[in-house]
């Protein structure tokens, strides 16, 4: 890990409290952008860019959590929260008498196409189709989008991120209430609507097998510290564990590591009826996410928790 002041903005999710404790442990100057409780708020261009002055880190976390129904006002404000806050830290970079010299936004592996023939990767992965791939794309866009000659600019395609919170604990809390199946995929009544917006998950595996790629928080904080040191690390970079699971191997390591002996599988209507009731979306668990870290291993990075069991065993409440 390098020195010098980090910015992160967006610093109040799951993994940004995790980073800026990091930092600040380690002794880095940490200043957090955000809605509330942050040192800066977004809606302050000139404060934004004197903490972005002299960074040397900048990290772009921000954006309305896909964990939710996607009816016209969320769907609008997902692509609003990551893009205007990725164009205010480009107007900050840009207008800055010392510019970062790394800036690391966040962006989803869920860019690629559902895939159940080959895994993913920054080289030779296919762009996929729809909602949530058209909001990566244009996240990524906006990243990219102004000359900024002196500053790295890195697109993180994160997978799910594993640890003590955030996706595990609705996955463990789901075990042990005996609904912690395979989630198996089918078809499912889908309006016009749904197909227009991009929303509509339509049915492109069998029997769970779809596939998981995750990464655990902690490596996600390593990687984010090799591409900071590494110069040569730019453009899309994937963020995800080298040994990928499906659906069904994943669900089995959480019964196992929940001691919830009981979970029969999840068929797609109740899958479907359950995010109903939930407010959320069934892609996040029916859709194939096959993605490698393609270029952290081609620089040498060493996973700490590369299996899923570890991983999940390591996110556990403490």
């Amino acid at each position: 890990m390098r020195d010098g002041r980090v910015v992160i903005g967006g610093a109040n999710g799951f993994v940004g409290t995790h980073l800026v404790d990091r930092y600040r442990r380690a002794g880095r100057e940490v200043i957090t952008i955000g809605r509330r409780g942050c040192d800066v708020a977004w809606d302050d261009p000139d404060a934004i860019r004197a903490a972005v002055d002299g960074a040397a880190l900048v990290i772009g976390l921000a954006g309305k959590s896909v964990n939710c129904r996607y009816n016209a006002r969320n769907r609008a404000e997902i692509f609003r929260s990551r893009l205007d806050t990725t164009a205010a830290l480009s107007r900050a970079i840009a207008a800055s008498d010392t510019p970062a010299p790394v800036w690391i936004n966040s962006s989803t592996a869920t860019i690629y196409r559902h895939a159940m023939d080959r895994p993913q990767t920054e080289s030779a992965g296919e762009m996929g189709t729809g909602f949530s791939v058209s909001v990566a794309q244009a996240w990524e866009r906006a990243l990219m989008a102004q000359s900024l000659p002196t500053t790295r600019r890195i697109a993180l395609r994160t997978a799910i991120v594993l640890g003590d919170g955030g996706v595990f604990a609705t996955l463990h809390r789901l075990a042990r209430l005996g609904l912690g199946g395979t989630n198996t995929d089918g078809w499912w009544p889908v309006s016009r609507a749904r197909l227009r917006a991009g929303t509509a998950h339509l049915p492109g595996s069998r029997g769970g097998e779809q596939h998981f790629s995750w990464i655990h928080l902690v490596d996600l904080a390593r990687a984010i510290d090799l591409i900071e040191e590494r110069d040569d690390l730019s453009g899309a970079i994937n963020a995800a564990a080298a040994h990928p699971v499906t659906n069904r191997e994943l669900m089995r390591e959480v019964r196992r590591v929940s001691r919830a002996p009981i979970g029969p599988p999840m068929p797609r209507w109740v899958s479907e009826l359950g995010a109903i009731l939930i407010r959320t979306e069934t892609e996040l668990i029916l859709k194939s996410r096959w993605v490698v870290p393609e270029k952290l291993v081609n620089a040498g990075f060493s996973f700490e928790h590369p299996r899923l069991r570890d991983a999940l065993e390591a996110s556990l409440p403490r």
